[in-house]
């Protein structure tokens, strides 16, 4: 691994882990009174693409950092459906 590859991979950690919070929280206190649902909507088709365009790239650091990135901000995206349903 290269010295590039490897400020790929740590940028990929930091921003990829700054959702475990959100989630964790979510998942606790079912609370998504503060959550965006177009904010995460729009996140997960950027990922989404940002995913695609890094498997046909061959860029690993932005394939295994939007596969963990696309699942935390989606399971957000679906609690806030499920949990928003549910208090209503």
């Amino acid at each position: 691994m290269d010295l590039t590859e490897l400020i790929g991979f740590t940028a990929a950690f930091l921003t990829t882990v700054a959702f475990l919070p959100q989630t964790l929280l979510v998942l606790r206190t079912r609370d998504v009174s503060g959550v965006s649902l177009g904010m995460y909507s729009l996140f997960c088709a950027g990922i989404a693409l940002w995913l695609v365009y890094g498997l046909l790239k061959g860029a690993w650091p932005l394939i295994v950092a939007n596969l963990i990135t696309l699942g935390l901000s989606s399971s957000i995206l679906v609690m806030r459906i499920r949990f928003a349903k549910q208090a209503a």
